[in-house]
């Protein structure tokens, strides 16, 4: 099958027989399901998500306080959502990546990066601590670059990243085909030495949700939460069957519709969807090379991430990040023919030499964008409940800070994150529909010209003035 001559029927077949749910949570390990809220409860805190920010959370507040009464409410399972569905990429960067944290946050991004760095190793410290084993892998990550323009910057990227202490390199085009063969990349740049690894993350979740049980806290699944109200002195959530009355609430939801009106403003959710190829043979593996087993990503706007499972599978996703008119959110939206079908072709693409293999699962799920691409905070409710959404795609490392930063904020505590501008600014809104459905699909068509070209024209100039953006 060639890619670029192969019908989308001979696409689809690669993927025909695949499992339409996440690899990650499609596990025999998968814990059995923790029954829903019934009734009316009383705590100290209520967490809405038990994600990896609410699951973070709960066992940062238990470990503060141990008499503490916690309450996570999960909608679905735990990790359902965003922390069973990603690449299981860990970065120390809070800002999405170096370059978008000097951009945005000059006179603070030394302070970033440490709080960073100290938060990326305190992670995995914690894994080690409550013995989750989530396959990690620690390791550099390479950003590969199909077109000149985009290799262009390889070299002054390495040396910021150098100032800031990291290992850091251009390839050239036969360094890069030492990483990784294939015929459509031909530079790239290496970063590694600190702060970058690779999880099973569905399995880090359920190794936080055991972790945070073991610790007292009280979690209730399949209870989505319909009504969050202030009570008093307190804050009131409701589920369908039964309420959480809690002097103190956090918000970890996401890029679904959020619970508190003025979220609508900052958060856009938009639907990434992603391929899992059959195991690798050994002669497979030998035909692409990969022998370090980096995490890899294109080098485009509009780009794709991959990466090796422990048992030599391939994960292949990204380049559409999708939004439906309204923001509006729907299962049915995560599973999309056109676009795995997208993913197949370009997969092949990039690995020609892999012709005739399977897709053995194939999802769909929502990130929270934001315009600054990076997680944001606030309170509300009287300072009774924070929140931390706005990851952009880039979470499994930087919840645990927003749990510890959205902990802190409802707490009433001053701390050195929440002294960061990072932590006390928002992002710029988003505007209204119709404008916002119009700005992303423009934005789109100006990314696929910049990924073509290597020109920004009029429309991502004026958006980089506005501080807009609409990327996964």
């Amino acid at each position: 099958m060639c890619p670029r001559t192969a019908s989308d029927q001979d696409l689809r077949r690669a993927f025909a027989d695949a499992r339409p749910v996440s690899f990650w949570l499609d596990d025999p390990a998968r814990p059995d399901a923790l029954d829903p809220l019934r009734g009316e409860l009383r705590a100290d805190l209520v967490i809405v998500g038990a994600g990896f920010t609410g699951l973070w959370a709960a066992l940062e507040a238990k470990e503060r306080d141990p008499g503490r009464e916690v309450v996570v409410l999960e909608g679905g399972r735990v990790g359902w959502g965003a922390s069973g569905r990603n690449g299981g990429f860990v970065a120390a960067s809070l800002t999405h990546g170096l370059e978008n944290g000097i951009h945005r946050f000059p006179d603070e991004i030394a302070e970033l990066e440490r709080q960073g760095l100290e938060n990326f190793d305190g992670l995995v410290a914690a894994m080690e601590r409550y013995g989750i084993s989530a396959d990690l892998e620690l390791g550099p990550v390479v950003l590969l670059a199909r077109r000149p323009h985009e290799a262009a910057w390889f070299e002054e990227a390495a040396s910021v990243h150098r100032r800031f202490g990291y290992e850091a390199e251009a390839l050239g085009e036969d360094e890069t085909q030492a990483v990784l063969r294939s015929p459509v990349y031909l530079a790239a740049l290496r970063v590694g030495g600190k702060g970058h690894a690779l999880v099973h993350p569905a399995r880090l979740a359920w190794g936080l949700r055991e972790a945070a049980l073991g610790h007292g806290v009280r979690i209730f699944e399949r209870s989505p939460v319909v009504a969050l109200e202030r009570e008093g002195a307190a804050v009131r959530v409701r589920t369908r069957e039964g309420s959480v009355r809690a002097e103190r609430a956090i918000l970890a939801t996401n890029g679904f519709p959020p619970l508190l009106r003025r979220l609508r403003a900052w958060v856009v959710p938009v639907y990434d969807h992603v391929l899992m190829t059959e195991p690798l043979s050994a002669e497979q593996r030998a035909a692409i090379g990969w022998a370090g087993r980096e995490g890899l990503s294109d080098a485009s706007n509009r780009f794709h991430y991959f990466r090796l499972s422990a048992d030599d599978r391939i994960l292949w996703g990204g380049y559409d990040a999708t939004y439906h008119f309204g923001g509006r959110t729907s299962r049915r939206f995560e599973l999309d023919d056109a676009v795995h079908t997208r993913l197949a072709r370009h997969f092949f693409e990039t690995f020609p030499q892999l012709e005739g293999i399977r897709f053995t699962h194939r999802w769909g799920g929502i990130i929270d964008t934001c315009s600054r691409y990076s997680v944001f905070f606030g309170t509300a409710l009287g300072g009774r409940l924070a929140y931390a959404v706005g990851y952009t795609g880039l979470g499994v490392g930087a919840t645990r800070f927003g749990a510890r930063t959205a902990l802190d904020l409802v707490d009433g505590l001053e701390t050195e994150r929440t002294a960061l501008r990072f932590v006390r600014t928002k992002p710029v809104p988003f505007p209204p529909e119709p404008l916002r459905y119009a700005g992303i699909r423009q934005t789109i068509r100006a990314y696929d010209r910049l990924d073509a070209t290597g020109r920004r024209g009029p429309w991502l100039w004026l958006l980089d003035r506005l501080g807009l953006g609409f990327q996964s």
